[in-house]
């Protein structure tokens, strides 16, 4: 059967590759500054090419290139350490992932499949919580780990989110309540306690919304910038986003190494889009069905 065209859908169709476009078009033109020569961009500015084809930025991001090639490139000459902060957003983002999966699915199966006083008040209450921006938090919670004496330290970073999240619960809550109760009564009859109802059956069943919830935390977590800015300054405890920021520092006197700026963006996002394009359907099956819009 032939499909009729008509003037609706080839408007449609042009309108569809305007946004793919306006979407794909601010990667493309990262990774071709990424692939540039600092010096020529910006006699070939307009250019959809890269200008002097290099792949110097990628080395002086990698720690590849000496100090005299990369000021010879554009970049500052000044030493990145690369691996350092990579070890450290892959630490606290996988820290934080394991946690605030495991505490937040506890918290959802109590609000969802237990029963006592104040329940559901208590869970209104909490999901209140959501309507509080992160930056009225922000402080007290800096006070609280200055008090602890983890200023500048990874366990520092990680601490105000390692735990749990009223998004994170939410979610793993409307999973649980699409679970039959006579599975738990059924368990019961048998012996079993809560918790190993909720260790044994209701969370190996829940794989597809553990995982989105893990794929969502570590995204978000490995995204962060401004807390982990707040709380690592030194080198030890910088993790990737910030350290992104070198680059303009190492260069105040002069213009930014746009090309090795780029670069490093792409490499910090490299893993994300990874992770995505592995779990992508598993993430959008799962939040479909768990009625999160």
């Amino acid at each position: 059967m032939r499909t009729r065209i008509t003037w609706g859908r080839v408007l449609a169709w042009v309108v569809l590759w305007f946004f793919v476009l306006a979407t794909v078009l601010p990667f493309y033109w990262m990774l071709r500054t990424a692939l540039s020569d600092n010096h020529a961009l910006a006699a070939q500015s307009f250019s959809l090419l890269p200008a002097d084809l290099t792949f110097g930025p990628f080395e002086r991001v990698l720690g590849l290139a000496t100090p005299e090639e990369a000021m010879a490139e554009g970049g500052s000459g000044a030493s990145l350490s690369f691996w350092l902060y990579l070890r450290n957003s892959l630490v606290v983002a996988t820290a934080v992932t394991v946690g605030q999966v495991l505490f937040s699915s506890m918290a959802a199966y109590a609000f969802s499949r237990l029963t006592w006083p104040g329940r559901d008040v208590w869970f209104g209450v909490f999901l209140g919580a959501l309507l509080v921006p992160p930056i009225f938090t922000a402080l007290p919670n800096f006070l609280t780990i200055k008090s602890l004496g983890l200023l500048n330290t990874l366990p520092g970073i990680m601490l105000p989110s390692l735990f749990m999240t009223p998004f994170a619960i939410f979610f793993m809550r409307q999973f649980f309540l699409g679970i039959p109760k006579e599975i738990d009564e059924a368990a019961m009859i048998d012996g079993a306690q809560p918790w190993r109802i909720f260790f044994r059956i209701i969370l190996p069943i829940s794989a597809a919304p553990v995982t989105t919830l893990g794929i969502l935390t570590f995204i978000n977590t490995w995204n962060d910038y401004f807390w982990p800015l707040l709380v690592g300054q030194t080198e030890e405890s910088k993790v990737l986003t910030v350290a992104l920021g070198v680059f303009r520092s190492q260069t105040p006197q002069g213009a930014p190494d746009w090309a090795g700026l780029m670069a490093a963006s792409l490499v910090a996002a490299l893993p994300i889009v990874i992770l995505y394009a592995v779990f992508g359907r598993r993430v959008i099956n799962s939040i479909g069905f768990s009625g999160i819009k």
